[in-house]
Order: C-alpha cells, then sequence, then structure tokens
C-alpha cells in the first residue's frame, strides 16, 4: 500500500505541473501578462527574449532546489523538483503545438479579465493539490523553506510581497508601458492566493462545540455513535446559581455541524457555544460517515524515504 501510495503521489505532481504548463499556455501567455512569483519574472524574460519558460524555471529552481535538498528537507526537494521538471518539460513541448483554437484571448481587449480569473483558479487549485502532495512549485516556496529554516520566527509575507511587487511593477515597463499587465498580474495573484488557501484549509476546518448541559452521558453518546466522534467531559460551576455543570468539548466536521446541533436541542437545560476551527492537526484517525477508517490515498513523506 505504501508504494502505491507513492505512486499515486508522484503521478498527481507530474499530472498537476502538465495542468500549470497548460495554463500557461492557454490563459497566461495569450493575455500578455506576468504570473505571481519567479514564474513571473520567467515569463517576462521569455516575452523579451524568447526564451522558453521552461528552460528559465529549470535553471532558476535547480540551484535552489539543491539548497533545499541539503538544507531543509530532502523529500519535499525531491517531490518538487519533480513538479519542476514536469512543468518545464511540458512547457517546452507544448510551445511545438498549435493551441490557438483552445487559448482564451480577445483582440479588443475585453473581457481581458477572464484569462487571469481563470489562471488564478487554475493553480491555485493545483497548488493545493501539490501541498497535499508534501510538494512545492519551486521558486518562491524554496526561498521561503529555506528562510524559515534558520528564521523560523521571521514573516515570510514581506518576501512573497516584494518579488510579487518586482513582478507588477515590472509588467508596466515590459508589456508595452500599460497599466493593463500590472492589473492581470495583481487578480491573478489574489485569485490563486485565494483559491489555494480556501481549498487548503477546506479540508482542515471544523466546527468547535462546547456544550453545557444536564445530560452529559446521553449526548455524549449520541456523538460516539451518529457522529462517530469522541467527546471530552469537563466539570465546572456555573456561578450565577452556583450550581455544578458538565460542559463537553467535542470538534466535528462542518458537514455534521447540523446533526450535533440537533442533537443538542433533543435535550432540555442544554446549550452550546459554536466556534469555528481554522484547523485541526494531530495524529488522529478520521472515520467517514460509515464509521470506518478513511484510507489516505496521497503520501505525505512522514518518513526519511521520498
Amino acid at each position: 500500500m505504501s508504494t502505491l501510495k507513492k505512486i499515486l503521489t508522484y503521478a498527481v505532481i507530474m499530472g498537476t505541473a502538465l495542468i500549470c504548463a497548460l495554463n500557461y499556455e492557454l490563459f497566461v501567455f495569450p493575455n500578455r501578462f506576468a504570473p505571481a512569483g519567479l514564474n513571473g519574472i520567467c515569463t517576462m524574460i521569455q516575452y523579451l527574449t524568447g526564451i522558453n519558460i521552461g528552460y528559465l524555471s529549470l535553471l532558476l529552481n535547480i540551484p535552489l532546489a539543491i539548497a533545499v535538498y541539503v538544507l531543509v528537507s530532502k523529500p519535499l526537494a525531491v517531490r518538487s523538483m519533480v513538479y519542476v521538471v514536469t512543468f518545464s518539460v511540458a512547457a517546452v513541448l507544448l510551445d511545438y503545438v498549435d493551441l490557438s483554437r483552445f487559448a482564451y484571448y480577445t483582440e479588443s481587449g475585453t473581457s481581458a479579465i477572464l484569462g487571469p480569473l481563470v489562471a488564478g483558479i487554475i493553480f491555485g487549485g493545483c497548488y493545493a493539490l501539490l501541498l497535499q502532495a508534501s510538494a512545492y512549485s519551486g521558486g518562491t516556496d524554496f526561498v521561503a523553506a529555506i528562510i524559515h529554516r534558520y528564521k523560523p520566527e521571521k514573516s515570510l509575507f514581506f518576501l512573497i510581497f516584494a518579488i510579487n511587487t518586482v513582478v507588477a511593477i515590472g509588467s508596466f515597463f515590459v508589456y508595452d508601458y500599460k497599466i493593463e499587465p500590472v492589473i492581470l498580474c495583481i487578480l491573478y495573484s489574489f485569485m490563486s492566493s485565494t483559491v489555494s488557501e480556501k481549498l487548503t484549509k477546506s479540508g482542515r476546518s471544523a466546527v468547535r462545540f462546547e456544550i453545557i448541559t444536564d445530560h452529559p452521558k446521553e449526548i455524549s453518546d449520541a456523538i460516539i455513535l451518529q457522529l462517530h466522534h469522541s467527546v471530552t467531559l469537563i466539570p465546572g460551576k456555573g456561578m450565577y446559581l452556583n450550581k455544578e455543570v458538565d460542559m463537553l468539548f467535542c470538534v466535528v466536521n462542518n458537514s455534521q455541524v447540523a446533526k450535533l446541533t440537533a442533537i443538542c436541542r433533543s435535550y432540555p437545560n442544554t446549550f452550546a457555544i459554536i466556534d469555528p476551527v481554522s484547523e485541526v492537526i494531530g495524529n488522529f484517525k478520521k472515520i467517514d460517515p460509515s464509521g470506518k477508517q478513511e484510507r489516505q490515498l496521497l503520501d505525505h513523506a512522514d518518513g526519511k524515504a521520498v
């Protein structure tokens, strides 16, 4: 099963790279704008010199990947370079394929924002999938990983912001001194980061219930049997009536909120505080709605193997 997971993981990484290369050919290059990150710089160099982005991306990422391999994580570097190499090879090969009938662009400039919007959505989804496979897309991610290795307390926001600012400002001079490529770069950056963040968190977000009740045993049994989640009982004291009370603490999936709410409402003298949880971490078994442990499709390189 472990070998099969690794094969599937690398297949996902390579498939993601192919989609991203196709994304550039269909939505980025035809609309004459540079996306975010170091690949945005490569895109502008390609526009000015004609050197394919595949060669530029590979040349830029090889030394960074070596540094990550030595200083940060061997599995991370190897998996990320599988993405980079696949992307670069695909970008070079697609340069010989006529995709003009499928590419989106407008001669008059109308609806020019649709290209960056679609490109940002596609890359955001691909990036979220890459993170699930414990891989990076190279470039800025490599730089951030190296800096975080030695300065974990440092915020990388300004580094990424600075690189994207260089790309956005450079777009003005590269693309015929027009403001539109700058706006399209900003739009792409916003859309890709929003989509990737949303998809990344959606799989790890949850809802926390703090239930104060006179029926802790009954509600606990209902949660365990119906939702397949455990519950923590915390003894407490209500200061208004100076009365001993029990509080149940439970974290459930977003899709289970309605069912747990219904359970709470079915018992008198019960009320609950509900809060969203941005992320849940820990070495827990993931249980599906039928009560069985979910199988993880992708290998996350927890050990030394790549």
